[in-house]
């Protein structure tokens, strides 16, 4: 036969012992989370900043610069421009992720006037050493850009020197740029 009583009881221990946990969980939870959460992380930082350089260009690219465009360019052409770039926050001492945008003009020196822009995105380990990819477009057609560099520390200023190639079914052209930006 059912007793209601014994049923009663049984609620009411299980229910001390499930409120007993739960109230432990909550105590115990906040400091265990804290213990497990990383390291302080790293503010997001903005490394903009000029930039300069040169850029050779393969004979296919001089030649579709020519024919489309009418701009006749020696294949060796400087660039200038601004980068924007924003460090995302990451562990402290560890790698933090970049997201970096070029706007460059080149040939200014031959008289001609060649756009460029590339998004890059990449990381930059705590050596100061990066590595990005992505677009890249300009008159002589979009393609995919891989760049690499390192960042010297020169007083307050940082100082990078980045090299890309960009490869493209009109030919392949590599850069090697540098520039300079606050150092925080």
């Amino acid at each position: 036969m059912f007793r209601f009583s014994a049923f009663r009881s049984r609620l009411s221990a299980d229910a001390r012992r499930i409120a007993f946990l739960v109230l432990l969980g909550a105590a115990v939870a906040p400091s265990a989370l804290q213990a497990q959460q990383p390291q302080e992380l790293v503010r997001q930082l903005s490394r903009s900043g000029p930039r300069f350089g040169v850029t050779w260009l393969s004979g296919s690219i001089v030649d579709t610069l020519n024919s489309r465009y009418s701009i006749d360019v020696a294949p060796v052409i400087t660039q200038f421009g601004w980068q924007f770039e924003r460090q995302f926050a990451s562990l402290e001492n560890g790698p933090v992720a970049l997201n970096e945008w070029i706007l460059l003009v080149g040939g200014l020196d031959q008289g001609a006037f060649l756009p460029s822009l590339t998004w890059l995105v990449g990381i930059r380990t705590p050596g100061n050493f990066e590595i990005g990819v992505g677009p890249n477009a300009t008159p002589a057609g979009v393609a995919l850009a891989l760049s690499t560099g390192y960042t010297f520390k020169a007083g307050a200023l940082a100082v990078p020197i980045n090299m890309a190639i960009v490869p493209s079914k009109y030919g392949v052209r590599a850069s090697v740029l540098t520039g300079f930006n606050l150092y925080r």
